[in-house]
């Protein structure tokens, strides 16, 4: 297994419940692949670079895991239909396999 890095971002004025249940989702598309979650890193409330979707701030999480190279596919597929996400970038971490 490969060592990847998420970071994405909210809105910041989700509730936390639906926060919470994307952050699950997103952590079962990564267990449901065969892969671990390592950390998982609550950055808060950010100001944005530019505006998204009408949003100039952001609540951002990174999460650290492993998983097999080929289930990226699904668990990119998994963050874009998830609405909660706005946005998002997989990095492959070689430091860390």
């Amino acid at each position: 297994m490969k060592a990847y890095e998420l970071l994405f971002f909210v809105n910041p004025t989700l509730e936390e419940e639906d926060r919470q249940a994307t952050l699950k989702r997103i952590d079962n598309a990564i267990v449901s692949q065969g892969g671990t979650v390592d950390n998982i890193d609550e950055w808060g409330k950010r100001k944005l670079a530019f505006e998204v979707d009408r949003l100039t701030d952001g609540d951002y999480i990174l999460i650290d895991f492993h998983v097999k190279p080929d289930s990226i596919a699904e668990i990119d597929r998994v963050l874009r239909i998830t609405d909660a996400v706005k946005r998002f970038m997989i990095v492959s971490r070689t430091d860390r396999d």
